[in-house]
């Protein structure tokens, strides 16, 4: 089914269009990871329909430094057992935190 991402503002109260975020598969045996899939947040601050082909480890990379000046990258990790589920991963940006969790 695939991956979804949403980035939200929380300092400005609305979602981060015009975030680059990239899709990476780690591939086992060492610190290899590969591109899968990239692409921009809309005006919603989503990105949808991004692959996930295979079990194991996965990561989106958030390129946050237009809405962040603390945090100019977010990279979050996380495993997939099942790809055939969907699986959203969505970001919530504050000025000196951030936050994430598997939503649906």
């Amino acid at each position: 089914m695939g991956l979804s991402t949403h980035v939200l503002d929380t300092a400005a109260g609305r979602p981060a269009a015009g975030v680059p975020v990239r899709l990476e598969h780690h591939q086992g045996g060492g610190p290899r990871w590969r591109v899968i899939a990239s692409g921009v947040t809309d005006t919603d601050g989503r990105i949808a329909g991004l692959p996930l082909t295979e079990p194991g480890s996965w990561r989106l990379i958030f390129d946050t430094r237009s809405c962040s000046a603390f945090f100019p990258e977010v990279t979050i990790t996380f495993v997939v057992a099942d790809p055939a589920e969907h699986h959203h991963v969505p970001l919530l940006l504050a000025p000196f935190g951030y936050s994430t969790y598997r939503g649906s």
